[in-house]
C-alpha cells in the first residue's frame, strides 16, 4: 500500500465510516462461515429418517433465515461504509490534484497536454479509487475468510482439506505471473487514453480553424490513429485478463470436482456424513471467491498503481514561483513600482538585460518594441508569474519576491495578450474577479471597454452564454472583455499586455478616450506594439533584444529621431495607405 500513500492520507478523516465497515465485514464473514454449519447439521437430521426431531427442523429454519437477514444487513453495511469512504477520498484527491494544479505556473501548462492532465484528474483517480475501495474490501475480506475457512476445515479432515486445497494453491501462481504485465499493460492503455482525450479536446478547441483550412478528414485519421492505439492496448489488457478469469475458473472446478470425488468415498467408507460432506464443500466455496478476487484484485491494484504513477508525477511538480519564505505583509497599496537592474532568461536563453525603469504611483508607463524583445516577459515579471531575481523588482519600495503572491495578485489587474474566457455568461465572465458585484457595476465596467453596446444587441444581454473559449465573439470583442473584467476589480496597479491587439484603432480611439479619467491617478503600465496606444503615456520605455534602448514621453521619442520615431513613421504610413485602399 506504500504505493497508494497520497491518497491514504485522507483516510483519518473517515476513521469511523473505515471501522464501522470493518465491523461488518467481520459480521458478515463470521456469520457466512456459520450458515455450512447450520446446513450440514439440518441435513443429517433430515436424513436420519424416522428419528427426525420436527421441532429441530423448525428451529434450524428459523435460525437460517435469522443469521442470512442479519448477514445481508452486514454485508450491505460492509459496502456501504467501505465504498462510501472510497469514493469521498476518490473526491478529496481529485479536489487535492486540482488545487494542486492551480499553485503551478502557467510555464507547466505550457509543457502538459490539457487532455492528458483532464485524464489523470478523472480516468486515473478513479482507477486508484478501484483499488482502495473494492480491492481494499476484497483483500480484507480473502485475509477474515480464508485462515478461518482453513481452520474449519482442517479440524474436519486434514487429507480432505489438503485435497481440496491443493488445486486452489495455483490461482496464486497464476497470479504471481500474470500480475506484472498487467500493470505494464494498464499504464500503457492510460497513457494512450490520455492521448486520445489531448487530441480530441485540441480538435473541439480549433473546431474553426480545422474547418477554415478544411482539414476535418486530417483529423479524422489523426484520431482514428490515436484510437486505434488504444483499441490495441486495451485489447492486449484485455487479452490478459481473459486468460487470467478462465485460468482461475478452471482451477476452481479442478478443486470442486476432486472434493467431490474424495469426498464421496469417504461417505461411502462411513467416515463422513452427507452433512458433513456438505459443509466442508461450502467452506471451499467460500475459500473459491477469494481466491480468485486475489487475481481480480490484483489486477486492480496494478492499475491503481500505474495510475497513482501518473498522478504522483504531478503532484511532484513544484511551482517555480514558490511563497516567500519571509512575507512582507503590505499596507494599503500606492502602485509604486521601481526595476533596478532587472535580468531575466528562460533555460539560459538571456530574455531581459539590465532592465531599470521607475514608475511612480497613479502614473503611467508603455513599453513598446518588436516581437521577441521581452515586452510580455517583463509584464508577467510584475504578476511574479515567472521567478523574480532578488532586489531587481519592487512595489511599494517591497521586494517583489517577499509579497505573498495573493496580496500582490489581487493588488494588479492584468488583461494578458492571451484571452481567456469561460463557459459561462458574458456577466460571470467580467465579474470573474469580484462575482459578487452587482449588474450596474458589470455594465459601466463593459461601458468603460467600449463593449456595452455590442453587449446590448445580444438577445440575451449580458447573461448570454459564451461557448467554449468565448467562441461567440469575435476577437475584439474577447479583449474588451477581459479588459471589463480588470476594470471591475479597480485595482491601483493596471497592467494592459498588448489589450488592444485584435481591435481597429478607431475602437481602440474610443476606448482610450473613455479610460482616460479611468486610469487618472492609477499606476497603469501599457505593453504595446502600436504607437497609437501608447502615445498618451506619461512616459515611454522602447524595448529592443531584452534592452531598454529609448525613454520618454511621445514627443521626447518623435524628437529624439529614434527608433521609437522610426516605428511611428512606418505605422503612419501603413494607417495612411489603408485608408487610400
Amino acid at each position: 500500500m506504500k504505493r497508494f500513500r497520497t491518497i491514504l492520507a485522507f483516510a483519518p478523516r473517515y476513521r469511523g465510516l473505515i471501522v464501522l465497515g470493518f465491523v461488518c465485514l467481520v459480521a458478515s464473514r463470521t456469520l457466512a462461515l456459520a450458515v455450512p454449519k447450520i446446513l450440514g447439521r439440518s441435513l443429517d437430521e433430515i436424513t436420519r429418517g424416522p428419528a427426525l426431531d420436527p421441532d429441530f427442523v423448525a428451529a434450524a429454519a428459523i435460525l437460517l433465515v435469522a443469521v442470512s437477514a442479519v448477514l445481508g444487513a452486514a454485508h450491505f453495511g460492509m459496502r456501504w461504509f467501505l465504498i462510501t469512504t472510497s469514493r469521498r477520498m476518490e473526491r478529496d484527491l481529485r479536489n487535492h490534484l486540482f488545487g494542486h494544479l492551480l499553485t503551478l505556473d502557467p510555464a507547466f501548462y505550457q509543457r502538459r497536454a490539457t487532455g492528458d492532465l483532464m485524464s489523470r484528474a478523472s480516468f486515473d483517480v478513479e482507477q486508484v479509487r478501484l483499488a482502495i475501495g473494492p480491492g481494499v474490501m476484497y483483500i480484507a475480506n480473502t485475509i477474515f475468510v480464508v485462515p478461518l475457512a482453513l481452520a474449519l476445515m482442517l479440524a474436519a479432515s486434514v487429507p480432505l482439506s489438503l485435497v481440496a486445497i491443493l488445486p486452489l494453491s495455483g490461482i496464486a501462481v497464476v497470479g504471481r505471473i500474470l500480475a506484472p504485465r498487467m500493470q505494464i499493460l494498464s499504464r500503457k492503455v492510460q497513457e494512450s487514453a490520455g492521448r486520445l482525450s489531448t487530441r480530441a479536446q485540441e480538435s473541439f478547441a480549433g473546431a474553426r480553424v480545422v474547418k477554415v483550412f478544411a482539414r476535418e478528414e486530417n483529423e479524422i485519421r489523426e484520431f482514428d490513429g490515436e484510437s486505434k492505439t488504444y483499441l490495441e492496448a486495451s485489447m492486449r489488457l484485455a487479452w490478459v485478463n481473459a486468460l487470467l478469469r478462465p485460468s482461475l475458473m478452471a482451477l476452481e472446478g479442478v478443486g470442486s470436482l476432486v472434493l467431490l470425488f474424495a469426498g464421496g468415498r469417504l461417505i461411502v467408507g462411513g467416515e463422513f456424513t452427507v452433512g458433513q460432506l456438505l459443509t466442508f464443500y461450502a467452506y471451499q466455496r467460500l475459500l473459491v471467491w477469494p481466491m480468485i478476487a486475489i487475481g481480480w484484485v490484483l489486477g486492480l491494484f496494478q492499475r491503481g498503481a500505474a495510475a497513482m504513477i501518473r498522478i504522483d508525477e504531478i503532484l511532484a511538480a513544484r511551482p517555480l514561483v514558490p511563497e516567500p519564505a519571509d512575507p512582507v505583509e503590505p499596507g494599503p497599496v500606492r502602485g509604486d513600482i521601481e526595476i533596478r537592474g532587472l535580468t531575466f532568461a528562460y533555460d539560459g536563453t538571456p530574455v531581459l538585460r539590465d532592465v531599470s525603469l521607475a514608475v511612480p504611483a497613479g502614473t503611467s508607463l508603455a513599453v513598446v518594441g518588436p516581437t521577441g524583445s521581452g515586452k510580455s516577459t517583463l509584464a508577467g515579471l510584475l504578476l511574479r508569474q515567472h521567478p523574480v531575481p532578488e532586489g531587481t523588482v519592487f512595489l511599494d519600495g517591497i521586494d517583489l519576491t517577499r509579497w505573498p503572491t495573493k496580496a500582490l495578485r489581487s493588488s494588479i489587474g492584468a488583461v494578458p495578450q492571451e484571452t481567456v474566457l469561460f463557459s459561462d455568461t458574458i456577466r460571470a465572465n467580467i465579474a470573474f474577479g469580484r462575482p459578487e458585484a452587482p449588474l450596474e457595476a458589470v455594465v459601466e465596467a463593459a461601458r468603460k471597454a467600449g463593449l456595452d453596446g455590442e453587449v446590448a444587441a445580444f438577445p440575451a444581454g449580458f447573461e448570454t452564454l459564451l461557448g467554449e473559449r468565448g467562441v461567440n465573439l469575435s476577437g475584439g470583442q474577447k479583449q474588451r472583455t477581459a479588459l471589463a473584467r480588470a476594470l471591475l476589480l479597480s485595482p491601483p496597479v493596471l497592467i494592459l499586455d498588448d489589450a488592444f491587439s485584435s481591435v481597429d484603432t478607431e475602437t481602440e480611439e474610443r476606448i482610450l478616450a473613455s479610460l482616460a479619467g479611468e486610469l487618472r491617478g492609477r499606476t497603469t503600465i501599457l505593453v504595446s506594439h502600436r504607437v497609437s496606444t501608447v502615445r498618451r503615456a506619461d512616459r515611454i520605455a522602447v524595448l529592443d533584444q531584452g534592452r531598454i534602448v529609448e525613454t520618454g514621453t511621445h514627443d521626447e521619442l518623435l524628437r529624439l529621431g529614434g527608433r521609437y520615431a522610426a516605428l511611428e513613421r512606418r505605422q503612419r504610413l501603413a494607417r495612411e495607405v489603408e485608408a487610400l485602399a
